[in-house]
Order: C-alpha cells, then sequence, then structure tokens
C-alpha cells in the first residue's frame, strides 16, 4: 500500500477511514496445542447423515453446499430440491452447480464419482403443492433426511406479492410439512433475514409478531387473480417496503408455531456479499447489494445516489454466513442447546462501514488496481442528502448521456443499450433508497456465544468473526471476481482496461474545463448584454427626462 493512501486511511477526516473490526468481546486466546490432533466436531455431526437443502442452486446455497463437501466430507448424502429449469433437469442442474469455479478446491481434494454419489437432485418445487414431490421421493427423504437447510427464497425486492407469498411463504408451510413427517429429523434451519422486521430499530434474537396471519395471506393468494393481488398489494403491505420482507417476516411466524413441535432454528443473515476467505476470495454469482453500485460505478453509469452517506448497513461474506449456519446446527444437535433458536448472522455491531466509506474504497480500488473494461466514463459522482438535488442530476448526468450516447450508438448502426440501463439503475435505486435512508441495529450475542464453544482448528474452518479482515483487500478481490466470474473480463484484458481508465481520465478533465469554460463565456456574454441592456435603458431614461425638463409647451392650435 503506498504511503499516499496509508496516511489517507490514518486519517480521521479522510473520507476513507479505517474500518476495525471491534469484537463485543476479547476473543479468547488458544493455548499452545498441536491444531491437528484437535477435533472437528461438526464433521462429527454429520457423520453418515443425509441432510437436504432447498436453494442449493442459490449464492448461499452453492456456499452452503460446497463448504459441507469440502470440510464436513464424513456427510453421506446431500438431497438438493430442484426444479426443472429451460428443460433441464435436476441431475443437469447440480452438474451445472458443481461446474461453478466455486468448486475447484473441493475437486482437488474429492474425486468425480465420490461427489456424484453424495450429492443427488431430487426433482421438486417449492411454489408446487406437496413440493412437486412424487410418491417415491418424499418417502426417501422422509426415512432417511435428518438435518434440513430451507434456503429457498425469491430475493427480489419488486416481486410480484402473489409469487413471493408462494415461494417464501407457502413454500416454508409445504417444507414444515415435509418435516413433520421426517422420521430421524433433528434439526430444521430456516434461513430468514435480518432486514424482516423493519418497524424494529434495534433487533434483538427473539421471535417478532407477523405482519398479518400467513394463513389467511396464502389462502387470498391462492384464491386471487394476479392482478387483483397486484391491485391490492400497496394496501396489504402498509408501511412495508417491499413484498420480500414482508413474505419472509410471515415466513417466520410459520415457523416459529413449530417450536414447540419440531427441532427448528431461524437464522437472520444480513446483507450476503461475496466470499471473504474460502474456497475463492471475492466469488459471487449475482449484481445484488453492494456490488452492483460498485460495478455501476466502477463502469461510469451511476453519479448520484439519494443516501444517507454517514448511514451504515449491515454486511455479511456469504463464507462467514455460512459457517455460522453450520455451527448453529452444530450447536443445537451436538450440544443439546435448544434456547438458542434465533441467532443473528451480522456484523454491525462489531463492524461499522459506512455507505460513503464503501463507494470511496470501491471507487479508489477500481481507478487504481482493477478497473472495468469499456468503462462509459470516468468514475466520479456524489451522494446527495436532498432528493431534490439528487433528481436533478439523475436527469443532467444519467439520463441525457444516455440518450446522446445512445443516439450514437444507434447511428452506428448497433442497438441503444444505455437508456435500457439507466431505466434499471432507477429501479434498483426505488428499492436501494428506503434502506439507505434508514438504520438498523442487529445483536448477535447467541453468535458471541457460539464463539466461545468452538476449538482452535474449528475457529479456523468455520470463520465467524472479522479478525483480520482487511477491507481494501477484500473490496479489491470482490472487484476483480467480479470482473472475472460476472463480467467475464479475464485478467489478460487488464492492461488495456487501465490505459482505457486513464483515457477517460483525461476525457473527463477535458470535458470539465470545457464545461467550465462554457459557462464563464456564457456568463461574460450574459454580463455583457445585461449591462449593454441596463446603460441602454438608463441612456433612455436620462434623454426622456432631459427631453421633458427642456421642451416648452405649445399653445394648441
Amino acid at each position: 500500500m503506498s504511503d499516499t493512501k496509508t496516511s489517507e486511511m490514518n486519517d480521521p477526516n479522510s473520507k476513507v477511514r479505517k474500518a476495525i473490526w471491534r469484537p463485543q468481546e476479547p476473543l479468547p486466546v488458544a493455548a499452545e496445542e498441536d491444531v491437528s490432533k484437535l477435533p472437528n466436531r461438526v464433521d462429527d455431526m454429520f457423520t453418515g447423515r443425509a441432510i437436504l437443502i432447498t436453494g442449493g442452486t442459490g449464492f448461499l446455497g452453492k456456499v452452503l453446499l460446497e463448504k459441507i463437501l469440502r470440510t464436513c466430507s464424513s456427510v453421506d448424502t446431500i438431497y438438493l430440491l430442484i426444479r426443472n429449469k429451460k428443460g433441464k433437469e435436476p441431475r443437469q442442474r447440480v452438474e451445472e452447480v458443481l461446474a461453478s469455479p466455486l468448486f475447484g478446491k473441493l475437486k482437488a481434494q474429492m474425486d468425480g464419482a465420490t461427489l456424484s454419489r453424495k450429492v443427488v437432485g431430487i426433482p421438486g418445487d417449492v411454489t408446487m403443492l406437496d413440493l412437486g414431490l412424487s410418491a417415491s421421493n418424499r418417502q426417501l427423504l422422509t426415512d432417511r433426511v435428518s438435518i434440513v437447510f430451507h434456503a429457498a427464497a425469491t430475493i427480489r425486492f419488486d416481486e410480484p406479492l402473489k409469487r413471493a407469498v408462494l415461494i417464501n411463504t407457502r413454500g416454508t408451510r409445504l417444507m414444515l410439512e415435509l418435516a413433520q413427517d421426517m422420521k430421524k429429523l433433528e434439526a430444521f434451519l430456516h434461513v430468514s433475514t435480518s432486514y424482516c422486521h423493519l418497524k424494529e430499530r434495534v433487533l434483538y434474537e427473539k421471535l417478532y409478531p407477523p405482519p398479518a396471519d400467513p394463513h389467511k395471506i396464502i389462502k387470498c393468494v391462492e384464491w386471487l387473480e394476479d392482478d387483483v393481488v397486484n391491485a391490492m398489494t400497496k394496501k396489504i403491505l402498509g408501511e412495508i417496503p417491499n413484498t420480500y420482507a414482508y413474505t419472509k417476516a410471515l415466513s417466520e411466524s410459520l415457523v416459529a408455531e413449530q417450536m414447540d413441535k419440531l427441532p427448528v432454528i431461524i437464522l437472520r443473515p444480513s446483507i450476503v456479499i461475496p466470499i471473504w476467505k474460502e474456497p475463492l476470495p471475492g466469488w459471487t454469482d449475482n449484481i445484488n447489494g453492494p456490488m452492483g453500485l460498485l460495478i455501476g460505478a466502477g463502469k461510469g453509469v451511476i453519479r448520484t445516489m439519494y443516501c444517507n452517506q454517514q448511514g451504515y448497513a449491515d454486511y455479511l461474506p456469504v463464507d462467514i454466513a455460512v459457517n455460522g449456519v453450520l455451527l448453529a446446527a452444530w450447536n443445537f444437535i451436538s450440544n443439546k442447546d435448544h434456547e438458542r433458536r434465533v441467532c443473528h448472522l451480522t456484523s454491525s455491531s462489531e463492524l461499522k462501514i459506512t455507505w460513503e466509506e464503501i463507494i470511496e474504497r470501491g471507487r479508489h480500488a477500481i481507478k487504481a488496481e482493477v478497473p472495468f473494461n469499456g468503462v462509459v466514463w470516468y468514475p466520479g459522482g456524489s451522494m446527495k442528502k436532498s432528493r431534490l438535488v439528487h433528481n436533478i442530476c439523475v436527469i443532467l448526468f444519467h439520463y441525457l448521456p444516455a440518450y446522446l450516447i445512445d443516439a450514437l450508438i444507434f447511428l452506428s448502426g448497433n442497438k441503444p443499450i444505455l437508456l435500457r440501463v439507466q431505466r434499471r439503475i432507477s429501479k434498483g435505486f426505488e428499492m436501494f433508497e428506503y434502506y439507505a435512508n434508514n438504520q438498523w441495529d442487529f445483536k448477535n450475542d447467541h453468535v458471541v456465544e457460539i464463539r466461545k464453544l468452538i476449538n482452535s482448528k474449528e475457529k479456523k474452518i468455520f470463520k465467524i468473526d472479522g479478525e483480520g479482515l482487511d477491507i481494501d483487500r477484500y473490496i479489491v478481490d470482490c472487484i476483480y471476481a467480479a470482473r472475472l466470474y460476472i463480467l467475464n473480463e479475464t485478467p489478460d484484458t487488464l492492461p488495456a482496461a487501465k490505459r482505457h481508465m486513464t483515457v477517460m481520465y483525461w476525457v473527463d478533465v477535458i470535458t470539465k474545463l470545457m464545461f467550465c469554460g462554457l459557462l464563464l463565456w456564457t456568463f461574460a456574454s450574459w454580463s455583457e448584454n445585461l449591462l449593454d441592456g441596463i446603460h441602454g435603458m438608463l441612456n433612455l431614461v436620462h434623454y426622456i427626462v432631459s427631453s421633458g425638463g427642456s421642451q416648452k409647451t405649445q399653445p394648441y392650435k
């Protein structure tokens, strides 16, 4: 790290401040011991078990699957509930998941035959009655499965209410009904979200009342047509900003109903972001959350945001979230800890990073180290506290350039794209602004307690703290991985991207100078014309006054 950058990080007045992880309690210092001789009790817990994962083709689900296979290889079978999609059967979709670079490290230590035997795709769909399971597959699951990880959900904030209810809420009820028939069930872990009880500004690891009766809402959307539900959505949601938060809160209440009947646990991860440590630093398969903002800002197409820049959200790298999920299962099953049945997988009680800091750090990394290919304009812009100022900047710096560039693209014989991109960005901002201008804090005492129960080996394998976090290195890893795995920008294109970024820097500087020159010239011309006008008016007034005073009254003839 350069001296300039280091001093910038340490300067308390700098916009790019050094964020430091501060544990609620000091981590226990391990005695000198041979870590290799310590047990991996999480692996021991999985020995010989058959488990079921829903949402295994999603972001968190893939990382969960990889982590179990790589660190808990004693597991017997992992069933993935997978629906047919685009003509592809579950087996094909499992092969596609395992073909991801995410599984490269795993494949180096596990042969393909073992991998194929351990991971089994089960045809099913959480939106269908009885989960779309055949009688034989339902029997297979109820006879064999002892741990369920229910992570299937739609995470789109703008998902139509009916679909969101069928996936997130009714899907959870159907999974609970399946769990009731499981003969060996020891844990049902429901992956919720920490952002589903938004009326509470400080959230604790406890149950909260739902916004409505989930059974009535399910029945309502089952009977009504889509357009009728869409027309009623705003009234049904009330003050809740989107269908995602609403349906996840309903889902939690369904799980809570079963706490006296089933071994259920509710896990509330916050905003899940790319991998921090392993197996592939920076990896993600989507551009949701902060990564979408960094890509948009890095490409030069996002130049203004309506946001409380000193506010902060709660983020958690997906590998840390998955470790928390596995340790919660271990603590419940092996330690018989049935008191901590709601766990926050969050970070803001120990590490706070402002929106401004994320953008500034990301912008620095993109400009100096890992620029994107095809940057439209040199990264810049700012966050606005005033919606009016933001809306004016959207017109000036988002839509006007988009129209201009699209016109040039059209004249060159290609298909315009930038205006469509800006419309998608604006739609995303509508959802983002609610979270960016409000503040929540999350208590994670239960996870802090679990940290005290794991040995040095488990602490390393299943890391659930932020010790050793280098935020700048992490952001560079995330941007590099986004270039490679999301935008398909290979490493050999990086030198050209850096040259292009330099060119765009000078284009930006020259354009700003020309714009300032135009403003000065316009002001000077306007001022000169105004002075000429005022001088002319004064001369006219002076002439009228002088003429009137010197004229004699002539008699009427």
